[in-house]
């Protein structure tokens, strides 16, 4: 249980069990500062009048990270617990989705999409037969607008920031190869040196400047072959199922892709670790009885994903 001395209760700000709810999801000011779309010195700020509140450090440094007390980690579920009680409090029961003819726009990148879109529609079309939902090219933070943004209901993205929304995890993937059945190499990719002397395709999204792949390799001093880049991952699945061409993409798309384009998934010999995709909804929506409908579809279709293996 969050304890908080008598005292003290008459002082306590709602709004700083919220910087404490982000400080504790992100275990980091700057991140938690994003989340909150708050300075860093603000929330800098809200994380010393919570350690004088509940006379705890919560957040300390180990090495180049902050980690959280085990007061901390025993406050995260009952917090996020107590303040979803606190929202339903303020929210108005008034979205009828089975007669809504509301229009929802989200943004997301192609892989996404194919994931996501046709089990969600498969529960829109059966709960809410008359709302519309219209999808729009993914767009990195650097191009994504406040009047963008404001057109916006919901964004699906890998783990970037975007101003003025909030963020909560969706699913998780991995990155692995993928060639068409009957590649010369295929399983021999799974050694540095066939990675290296193959031709790859990379995969630059609008809004950035490289495959993060290539991001994730030159950090580690690599260079893979590029023999083609293109804008979208379902793009280049397709290039590679009629080439000799190699895709670093995430492994549930191929999965998902393997079958209809006969394509193949090879553990790539270096590991990446984990993707998570978010979904990212604005802080002006946040207790939209329409918007928290909608989540709800896509965190669900998020974890039935989740569960299945890639």
């Amino acid at each position: 249980m969050i304890y908080i001395h008598p005292m003290n209760l008459n002082s306590v700000d709602l709004n700083l069990l919220v910087a404490l709810d982000a400080l504790l999801r992100e275990a980091n000011v700057s991140r938690a500062a994003m989340r909150l779309n708050l300075s860093q010195p603000a929330t800098s700020h809200a994380l010393q009048r919570l350690r004088d509140l509940i006379g705890d450090p919560l957040l300390v440094r180990n090495g180049a990270r902050m980690e959280l007390t085990p007061r901390a980690q025993a406050l995260r579920s009952p917090l996020a617990n107590a303040l979803d009680q606190v929202r339903a409090l303020f929210v108005s029961d008034d979205f009828d989705a089975a007669r809504s003819d509301r229009h929802f726009r989200l943004m997301m990148p192609d892989l996404a999409v194919e994931l996501l879109m046709p089990p969600l529609m498969e529960k829109v079309t059966l709960i809410a037969p008359n709302v519309t939902i219209d999808v729009v090219p993914w767009r990195g933070p650097a191009i994504f607008t406040p009047e963008f943004a404001r057109t916006i209901d919901l964004v699906i993205s890998i783990g970037d920031s975007f101003k003025g929304f909030h963020r909560q995890r969706l699913y998780t993937d991995s990155d692995a190869l993928a060639v068409r059945r009957g590649h010369g190499v295929g399983t021999k990719l799974k050694k540095r040196e066939a990675f290296l002397a193959a031709r790859h395709v990379a995969v630059i999204i609008r809004g950035q400047n490289e495959d993060l792949i290539d991001t994730w390799l030159r950090a580690k001093g690599i260079e893979r072959r590029i023999a083609l880049v293109v804008p979208g991952y379902i793009e280049a699945l397709h290039v590679t199922a009629r080439t000799d061409l190699v895709a670093f993409v995430p492994r549930r798309l191929i999965s998902a892709l393997s079958k209809q384009l006969s394509l193949m998934t090879v553990t790539p010999p270096l590991d990446p670790g984990i993707d998570e995709q978010h979904m990212f909804y604005p802080t002006r929506a946040q207790m939209d009885p329409g918007s928290l409908w909608l989540r709800k579809l896509i965190l669900e279709t998020g974890r039935e994903l989740e569960g299945r293996k890639a």
